[in-house]
């Protein structure tokens, strides 16, 4: 790429009063070889600078962070050639052990609105394959920003495992009572050493329904982030050596440097800075269907009737969740004296309460 003593591309076309796209555009058509060689070094660049943990899509974004006008279908294209496209991830193996006699939650993430940090937080475990041996990570992301706030690695998957990961969690971040913590119904989460640290932090359990990932998403969708990018990446022999790169992976690189896309391709921690002003002094709603949506809804769940015939169901009424009745659950975590962290969005009179 031509240069000028010390001056790069950018100043260079800041002196001569032109745009960087438009130079560019020159180049291609004047230079089409060199132009496309200098989008290859800069897709290298960053690809090795996140060890190939980066897609296409997150290629593109930090090309046009760059000053590159490249689309992201070129990207791929060239990632492709160069066979610079991210690990492939591999079949999930589910760790969970549901079949116990413990008591468990309602489920009360699924219709929380969040606005703030330490409203609701996620848990779930997986497992990590060593050279001899295989060894479980359980981590803690807070769904607001997405940020990890607490993890632990073991030996062996009891509740001493979740329970560690837990309390690294309160210890960093020191939430204030009424926050929500969602997990599956696995022995570890319902275990009383477990729900007895909640309940002296003010933390109010909440449970997925059985078999279901989807209610846990966000956790879920971190662990395969992490599986992809970092432990299919490489092989480990030995836990201490696991766990100084997931200290790495998950404190450095996840939480600071690594653009979320559900974030607008912000890093968590960059995430919760530009928010946090603005949203201390908020807190989370929740969202309940009236008794006609629920019905409509669970109405053309069971007989699927045609749009002719039957009740019309309100654009963007949620499904109903069968789980959602009290039946068979512990209330324990569900109505505490005045929680501050959730407060219903509709209220409704007492002429719709009497019809």
């Amino acid at each position: 790429m031509p240069t000028q003593g010390s001056l790069g591309i950018e100043p260079m076309c800041r002196l001569a009063g032109v745009s960087r796209a438009g130079f560019y555009r020159f180049l291609q058509q004047r230079h089409p070889g060199e132009e496309d060689m200098e989008v290859r070094n800069a897709i290298h660049e960053i690809v090795l600078e996140h060890r190939r943990r980066y897609g296409y899509r997150r290629v593109a974004v930090e090309l046009r962070r760059r000053g590159m006008a490249v689309n992201h279908k070129r990207v791929l294209r060239l990632m492709r050639e160069d066979n610079l496209l991210g690990i492939e991830p591999r079949a999930f193996i589910a760790t969970t052990e549901s079949d116990h006699d413990l008591e468990v939650c309602l489920n009360l993430a699924s219709r929380m609105n969040l606005n703030a940090i330490n409203q609701l937080w996620v848990a779930d475990i997986t497992y990590i394959r060593l050279r001899q041996e295989f060894v479980y990570l359980a981590v803690v992301l807070d769904v607001f920003s997405r940020k990890v706030v607490g993890w632990a690695l073991d030996r062996n998957l009891t509740a001493r495992l979740a329970l560690g990961a837990l309390q690294r969690a309160i210890t960093v971040r020191q939430p204030a009572p009424g926050l929500v913590h969602h997990s599956d119904r696995g022995v570890q989460y319902a275990s009383g050493q477990y729900t007895r640290l909640l309940h002296i932090h003010g933390i109010l359990p909440s449970m997925s329904r059985p078999g279901n990932p989807y209610d846990n998403a966000f956790c879920e969708s971190f662990i395969k982030t992490l599986k992809r990018e970092q432990i299919y990446a490489s092989k480990y022999e030995y836990i201490d050596e696991l766990s100084a790169q997931l200290e790495d992976f998950i404190d450095v690189y996840y939480n600071r440097l690594r653009l979320h896309s559900a974030l607008g391709y912000k890093t968590p921690e960059q995430f919760e800075a530009a928010r946090l002003p603005e949203a201390a002094v908020l807190a989370p709603t929740v969202s309940f269907p009236r008794h006609g949506e629920i019905y409509r809804s669970w109405k053309r769940r069971r007989g699927r009737p045609s749009k002719a015939s039957g009740e019309p169901v309100q654009p963007g009424s949620p499904a109903h969740r069968i789980d959602e009745s009290p039946v068979g659950y512990s209330l324990t975590g569900w109505s505490p004296p005045e929680p501050v962290s959730a407060s219903p969005t509709e209220t409704y009179n007492d002429e719709e309460s009497t019809k």
